[in-house]
């Protein structure tokens, strides 16, 4: 196992978790099949996405890998008029992660990070631990007030 980044400064915290490592196709990123590869459902992992604000810049969101974040409520949660996607080429500028491994724990800047509301329903979550085929597992709450996070309906109902 690697030891990441992320997982430094949660043990600097002295913050229990633990993590699941698993084998990943680099031409299929997809957190549908991290999620089955560590046993675990869905709605239970969490990827980490890298949005731009038009009045606050860049923010973080964490949603559940099989959802999708629903930009209006993106943009009113972080009280802006329109929020988009960052291109995956800015993705190791602005975190210093790359796709497949972008962990909302140790980013390069402290950017605004909403998780969404659904990771309460769970003992334990999901997140990237800073590398592809690595997951760090936690207690969201802990998640949260570890990175200042805001908690909220973020994601668009099917």
């Amino acid at each position: 196992m690697t030891k990441t980044n992320a997982m430094r400064l949660l043990e600097q915290k002295k913050i229990d978790y633990e993590t699941a490592e698993y084998d990943y196709d680099e031409n299929n990123l997809s957190g549908m099949d991290a999620a089955h590869a560590i046993g675990l459902p869905p709605q239970q992992v969490f990827k980490t996405l890298v949005t731009r604000g038009d009045k606050t810049g860049i923010l973080v969101f964490c949603i559940p890998v099989a959802s999708e974040l629903d930009l209006k409520k993106a943009a009113s949660i972080s009280a802006n008029k329109k929020v988009e996607m960052t291109h995956v080429k800015e993705l190791l500028a602005l975190t210093g992660y790359i796709r497949g491994g972008c962990s909302p724990i140790g980013m390069k800047k402290k950017y605004t990070t909403y998780i969404d509301q659904t990771a309460l329903l769970f003992d334990k979550i999901a997140v990237s631990a800073g590398i592809r085929g690595q997951q760090i597992l936690l207690c969201p709450k802990t998640l949260i007030s570890f990175l200042q996070a805001k908690q909220g309906d973020i994601i668009k109902k099917s």
